[in-house]
């Protein structure tokens, strides 16, 4: 995927921050504060994936700024997305774009939107709640983690996941196979999981 160098210098510049802010001497991420700097997502991986490379930059967004998670997920944002607070958006949101795990090419297509905190230990300390009124999701392989989606989502995509986490609203598939490749037994729809008619 190609990003003007407007983008990458920002979003190098905001990870470069978030990684002095926090510490990081080594592949793990120490706490700035116990609500915030620990719940980084993955730490010690996206701490360790960094890389000031012109070709790759495979830390997390980590934003609760509404128009940051807006971006942060769209086809110009990151194969992994954290928020380290209840969060509202009022639009919709767009998860697009094919992102691989680590943001290396040479592993599976993932993406993942972390609504979590956790420990050095990457044990889970909070849970957070993202609200919007929808959710499209065009990543393959997209993975909802911990915490809670407020709102409906279509899921256009193979491969969609929810691990540990909540949708409070109902999930529709474009199709049968799209159904079928899903992984929903280790989260909770709360709504009604369909295909779309």
């Amino acid at each position: 995927m190609v990003k003007s160098s407007k983008k990458r210098g920002l979003f190098l510049g905001v990870c470069a921050s978030l990684i002095i802010l926090a510490g990081c001497g080594n592949n793990e991420e120490t706490a700035e504060d116990s609500s915030t700097a620990s719940s980084t997502v993955e730490s010690a991986e996206m701490a360790s994936s960094t890389t000031e490379s012109a070709e790759v930059v495979t830390t997390a967004s980590i934003s609760n700024d509404p128009a940051d998670v807006v971006a942060g997920l769209s086809a110009e944002g990151t194969w992994i997305y954290a928020i380290t607070d209840d969060v509202t958006v009022s639009e919709d949101l767009i998860v697009a774009g094919t992102f691989y795990d680590k943001d290396d090419e040479s592993t599976d297509v993932y993406r993942k939107l972390a609504l979590y905190a956790q420990d050095e230990d990457r044990n889970v300390t909070d849970e957070f709640t993202l609200t919007a009124p929808m959710m499209t999701v065009e990543s393959p392989n997209f993975r909802i983690q911990n915490g809670t989606f407020v709102g409906d989502v279509i899921v256009k995509a193979e491969g969609f996941e929810l691990f540990e986490s909540t949708v409070e609203g109902d999930v529709t598939f474009d199709s049968q196979e799209l159904m079928d490749a899903a992984k929903l037994d280790e989260g909770t729809v709360t709504g009604e999981t369909t295909v779309a008619e």
